[in-house]
């Protein structure tokens, strides 16, 4: 009996520590998935005239849930009052067309990102419509699964490349700039749910990369990284279908694949050889017809790495690629894209907006930051011109204006944005700096440094000079509505300087050489 009772006595005591060991475990992994849960690797930076500035780091999946975290109400917004209702009754065929495996196909880190975008908005609760990875693709191939559907867009936009001699002489001094419009519906939902994701993967093959485009777009329609930049534009003249079956990968994926690998088709170097290597794995062509605008540095030196115009279709010819080669309109270095076809089947469809560029630029020379705004500002836009910006990587400049207070972008303020600080690891610190669109001239200066844009800050500003080791070299407040200011530099050692423009809290970075 004492032996039962002793043994009774180590069985409960056992069971007790065997309770006490489960309930520590159940304790321990609910803190650590609750400490997993509340890491959100990103965070909005910015949220000013309807466009969101938002920074995500770390792998596919902590990218992928900090960007539902932070963008799940919007999300469910541009999901519930815009894509749903572009494809009406025949919403679950697009679902269809997705789901099934057989018409479009994705990459499996996109699916997993997808996948975590949900859990990122299911965990915050910002998931009021209950959308499913599925609809998040969808959202992403809104363009492939309509024309599958036969439901073509009424999205146009346009590109204006410019670089070398089309350059020279000017604030880009032979350096290349892109100016791109992007066309959409104005609708209100769009309109209030623009995004520019700044997307800074831990994967070794990866590197920093921005979006520019709406709440749910984990893709690229309008993007950038440090070397290059990438644009769509519709192919409105074309007539043909998609085919199914044909496993098309959605084009906003090609193009994120692009800017987010390095050196995708490993040549050692970073230019738009890899945008054209992307869509050239795509040989039967992609579900919709477009026109990509792809442009590099000017230090790539030859003009089919610097910049190039690929026109795609889901029929033979499937993949078109115009360089400064081709004997187009336009003169110079200079490469315009619209929205018919020119080199695909030499077809030199030339529309009044190509035109209108062709005869706005002249002899094709002298183009600035300034004057590339201004060419596609006063002919190339459209009424339902929803963002219209620049990108020149040799001056460290993004530039955008938006569409708002009823007016389309172009005829809005643009802010412009440092690229380095954009792609720069977030600190919390400086990681949004924006501003108007100030520039200096001529660049490299040898007396005179001029100072364009000043009008557009309407208070004093203070303006500095100083050298890479950080020593200020001059200093100068400004103050009264002027649109330029010139500085005497000659005195100044050769070399390169930073131009700091500084008012309220706001700072312009400029870069500076001497000769």
């Amino acid at each position: 009996m004492a032996e039962y009772t002793q043994r009774l006595i180590l069985q409960v005591q056992f069971n007790i520590r065997f309770i006490m060991k489960k309930h520590m475990l159940l304790l321990f992994f609910f803190l650590f998935s609750f400490f997993l849960r509340s890491q959100v690797n990103g965070v909005i930076i910015s949220d000013v005239n309807n466009i969101k500035l938002l920074k995500i780091w770390g792998s596919h999946v902590e990218r992928g849930y900090a960007y539902g975290a932070l963008l799940g109400k919007e999300i469910n917004q541009v999901f519930g009052n815009y894509v749903k209702p572009q494809f009406g009754t025949y919403y679950s065929y697009a679902r269809g067309i997705v789901e099934s495996g057989l018409h479009l196909k994705f990459d499996s880190v996109f699916v997993v990102e997808a996948q975590s975008i949900i859990t990122g908005m299911n965990q915050t609760g910002n998931n009021s419509l209950n959308l499913d990875y599925i609809d998040l693709l969808v959202c992403n191939s809104i363009l492939d699964v309509s024309r599958l559907l036969s439901s073509p867009s009424g999205i146009s936009c346009s590109t204006l490349m410019s670089w070398g001699d089309a350059t020279s002489g000017t604030d880009l001094s032979g350096k290349s700039v892109i100016t791109r419009h992007l066309d959409w519906t104005t609708s209100p939902t769009l309109v209030n749910n623009q995004v520019i994701c700044v997307s800074q993967p831990s994967e070794i093959n990866e590197q920093s990369w921005v979006s520019v485009g709406f709440a749910g777009m984990f893709s690229v329609l309008s993007g950038f990284n440090e070397h290059m930049a990438v644009f769509q534009n519709m192919m409105d003249d074309f007539t043909g279908n998609a085919s199914y079956g044909r496993l098309y990968e959605p084009i906003w994926f090609s193009l994120r694949k692009s800017i987010e690998i390095r050196d995708f088709n490993t040549d050692g170097k970073y230019n738009v050889q890899d945008v054209k290597s992307v869509l050239s794995r795509n040989s039967q062509g992609y579900a919709g017809a477009y026109l990509i605008s792809a442009m590099a540095k000017s230090t790539e030196i030859e003009d089919s790495l610097i910049a190039m115009v690929a026109e795609i279709a889901p029929t033979s010819p499937y993949l078109t690629f115009r360089d400064n080669d081709y004997a187009d309109n336009i003169p110079g270095d200079n490469l315009y894209t619209a929205n018919f076809q020119i080199a695909r089947n030499n077809a030199r469809n030339y529309c009044d907006r190509y035109n209108g560029i062709v005869s706005a630029i002249g002899q094709g020379v002298g183009i600035s930051t300034t004057s590339s705004w201004d060419v596609m500002r006063d002919y190339s836009h459209l009424s339902h011109n929803l963002q219209l910006m620049q990108y020149a990587p040799e001056l460290d400049l993004f530039k955008i204006a938006i569409y708002g207070n009823n007016k389309p972008a172009y005829q809005n303020t643009p802010v412009s944005f440092v690229i380095s600080n954009l792609l720069s690891e977030y600190t919390g610190v400086n990681d949004h700096i924006y501003t108007p669109a100030v520039s200096v001239f001529p660049n490299p200066v040898k007396e005179v440094m001029t100072i364009n844009g000043l009008n557009e800050i309407e208070m004093p500003v203070r303006i500095s000079v100083r050298d890479l080791a950080g020593k200020l070299v001059f200093s100068e407040v400004i103050t009264g509505n002027v649109s330029t200011t010139h500085f005497n530099v000659s005195s100044f050692s050769e070399g390169m300087y930073i131009v700091e423009i500084k008012w309220d809290n706001m700072i312009s970075l400029n870069k500076m050489i001497k000769e």
